[in-house]
């Protein structure tokens, strides 16, 4: 089977964790602080606050933001299910947006139609690793008053304008779990421009203990000692992961560079198949997660399954949320969100994936347009 996601680890992997098993102490230590300290110099970011995964992120965020009941964030309906549960999770409510259909990126237009009063963020996709317009998009976040929390689960190693998604912006949220552009087997982090807010998401992540410092009266002996002034959380990132992430970075920007090698063959591909949209990403730009295409006609789930008759998985990535039973809202529609899921169909990406698989998944999605228009003319 040739699957349409996996990770690629190697003995640096295998060594670090032995290494952090011998250490014998797998909670936050030394390698989280070192972990952070290689992102931070990766990114060009002020403050990095890595955390046990993505969704953790995403909520710590917001959380430490002060987004609670009564209080609106609006993000695009086509992401993971993680990105509406953290908003949930603070007791906000989460406000479906729809897409445009060339990238698939949020739709600021729809997003100031649903601004309201209570609107406290908006939360930017970067999806399949291509960045969003963030100069519009903090821009309007400016005028419209709000904040901007970045879903960057998909865009570690993606840049703008010069500069990686991560370095700018509010706060930025990115996942390293076993599938992403790095894996840290689980994990995330919570990037920052604000000292302050650097140091609550810090306190927060770890059930908001603060310990007396060692100069304090009283503390000889009492190492025990915490004091917890506000609501926290088991969020830290465990040594283990961080060893498995560092060995991750030294091999991101060749894994980057096979990555947008795939999609740039697939691009090729398909650019003369009728019936084949692919996506406008500038691969000078995104370090892509996933490769997405649009089969049209109603014909996505025969491919899907003509391409598993030859063992090669593919998959949707996703379920649009409002369509979800939790998060639906009576009424609302969006067109270009309803539209692209019955067409969207994600292709094999990742480096274990060898130029004859790729060969052979084109060859079967050219062999299966060309066979279906021809079954059409005659039709």
């Amino acid at each position: 089977m040739i699957r349409v996601s996996q990770p690629v680890v190697g003995d640096g992997e295998y060594e670090a964790v032995k290494a952090a098993l011998d250490r014998g102490y797998y909670g936050h230590a030394e390698k989280v602080n070192e972990f952070e300290d290689r992102l931070r110099e990766f990114l060009g970011a002020e403050h990095v606050v890595c955390v046990g995964n993505g969704t953790a992120a995403l909520h710590l965020a917001l959380a430490t933001l002060g987004l609670g009941p009564g209080d609106e964030v609006v993000l695009p309906s086509l992401t993971f299910v993680s990105s509406f549960q953290a908003v949930k999770a603070t007791g906000a409510t989460p406000v479906a947006c729809d897409v445009v259909p060339e990238t698939l990126a949020i739709d600021l237009a729809d997003v100031e139609r649903r601004l309201t009063p209570r609107t406290k963020a908006v939360m930017p996709v970067h999806y399949a690793g291509n960045p969003c317009d963030m100069d519009r998009i903090m821009e309007f976040a400016t005028r419209a008053g709000i904040r901007v929390v970045e879903d960057a689960a998909h865009a570690f190693g993606s840049v703008y304008r010069g500069r990686k998604i991560g370095s700018f912006g509010d706060v930025a949220c990115f996942s390293f779990d076993s599938i992403k552009n790095i894996t840290c087997g689980e994990g995330g982090a919570v990037v920052c421009v604000d000292p302050t807010l650097a140091d609550r998401l810090r306190r927060k992540r770890s059930l908001a203990m603060v310990r007396p410092a060692p100069t304090e009266p009283g503390w000889k002996g009492r190492g025990w000692r915490y004091e917890v002034s506000e609501l926290g959380f088991r969020y830290h990132m465990s040594n283990i992961n961080a060893a498995i992430g560092l060995a991750q970075l030294t091999k991101v920007d060749a894994f980057i560079a096979r990555r947008r090698e795939i999609c740039r063959r697939y691009d090729r591909a398909f650019a003369d198949v009728p019936g084949i949209r692919t996506l406008t990403i500038d691969y000078r730009h995104a370090a892509p997660h996933i490769y997405v295409i649009r089969v049209l006609d109603g014909r996505r789930d025969a491919l899907m399954q003509a391409l598993k008759d030859r063992d090669i998985e593919t998959s949707v990535n996703y379920v649009p949320n409002h369509l979800q039973p939790y998060f639906r809202e009576p009424g609302l529609v969006l067109p270009v969100t309803e539209a692209v899921y019955g067409e969207m169909l994600t292709l094999p990406l990742h480096c274990a994936l060898a130029d004859p698989d790729v060969a052979l998944i084109i060859d079967i999605i050219r062999s299966f347009i060309g066979a279906s228009e021809r079954r059409d003319a005659h039709a």
